[in-house]
């Protein structure tokens, strides 16, 4: 298995370009060659030092959005794993809390952990884990568009939560990846309407290309209290409140975004006199990810729109660069650790 390089982030601010040696499965484990890996937010947190205290440990190798192909399994990994393209869950959960015995594995009481914030990422030539975090996909999958699949897991765990029916009235607040993500799947539940809300004018056509049938700017909601079911994927200090607004009574409410510290909340007397449901997603469970794998299978999801920018790894200062830059035409970034399969 050739070695290559791994992006390795010592700390705030200060990263490099390390030789990389793959490390052999355990028992248990797999070896993936790493097809492509995604930059979100949270690794960009990581490179600036905003990640909140617990949930990063440095030095790490980042990369949680990411693709590839099994190279080699440890003993107990069935060996017809070897050569399947497979997508990989990321949190290290126990498997043996309450919460994990129930599915919530996500929310494992025995501490968090997960691969690229505490454990090694993906922006490497390979990653080792546990084999019972991938998910196969079809002998023919497109690696390239399934590198989206952990946030497409993450809006099925939202769809999941919001329950829609067939001619509700539906609202998604964000129309970045995860926003976008989830109105996709959303418009396949058949809903009577489907309002994606959006920052940036240039996001309404990719908003309708994903399935909205209408889109309004942040800027310009009111409270019109319209919406059945409302998805909040915009994680904006004031997006939770903007979301809930939009809810007519005994609507229900998803919030997936994670603001900064301040922001505006929600208020309980508005809640409680309109009976409005909250639920809220943090990460995706297994059932999430078996859905949005299926949904992908399907031709339901097709996360290839939003990718803007292919870039080799060690592009990654320029690729970061690019996502600071706040241009709205900047899309989802992905780095490839193998140049040759750009």
């Amino acid at each position: 298995m050739r070695g290559g390089q791994a992006l390795v982030v010592d700390g705030p601010d200060t990263f490099e370009l390390v030789p990389h040696l793959p490390r052999p499965p355990a028992h248990g484990e797999a070896l993936v060659h790493v097809h492509a890996v995604g930059i979100c937010g949270s690794d960009r947190e990581i490179v600036r030092g905003t990640r909140p205290a617990g949930y990063v440990r440095y030095p790490v190798i980042p990369g949680h959005e990411w693709s590839g192909t099994v190279a080699a399994v440890g003993a107990e990994v069935p060996v017809d794993l070897v050569g399947r393209k497979v997508v990989g869950e990321g949190f290290r959960n126990c498997q043996r809390c309450d919460r994990c015995r129930g599915g919530e594995t996500s929310l494992c009481t025995a501490g968090y952990e997960e691969t690229g914030f505490t454990q090694p990422g993906a922006m490497a030539a390979t990653l080792t884990l546990p084999a019972r975090l991938l998910h196969v996909l079809d002998s023919d999958a497109d690696l390239t568009a399934a590198t989206l699949m952990e946030p497409a897991a993450c809006a099925a765990a939202a769809a999941m939560c919001a329950g829609v029916r067939p001619g509700e009235r539906v609202a998604v607040v964000g129309t970045g990846t995860l926003g976008l993500l989830t109105a996709q799947l959303l418009a396949a539940t058949s809903p009577a309407a489907l309002l994606a809300v959006g920052r940036h004018p240039q996001h309404a056509g990719r908003a309708f290309a994903f399935g909205a049938t209408e889109f309004r700017l942040a800027e310009n909601l009111s409270d019109q209290g319209e919406f059945d079911v409302v998805v909040e994927a915009a994680g904006a200090p004031g997006s939770a409140a903007a979301a809930a607004a939009l809810l007519r009574r005994g609507g229900r409410l998803v919030l997936t975004g994670i603001p900064a510290a301040g922001a505006i909340g929600l208020d309980p007397t508005d809640l409680v006199v309109r009976q409005v449901q909250v639920r809220t997603v943090f990460g995706a469970p297994p059932a999430a990810w078996t859905h949005a794998v299926r949904a992908f299978s399907a031709g339901i999801l097709d996360s290839r729109p939003l990718i803007t920018h292919r870039m080799s790894l060690l592009d990654f200062p320029m690729a970061m660069k690019l996502l600071d830059s706040g241009d709205p035409a900047v899309g989802k970034v992905l780095l490839f650790p193998d140049p040759a399969e750009l």
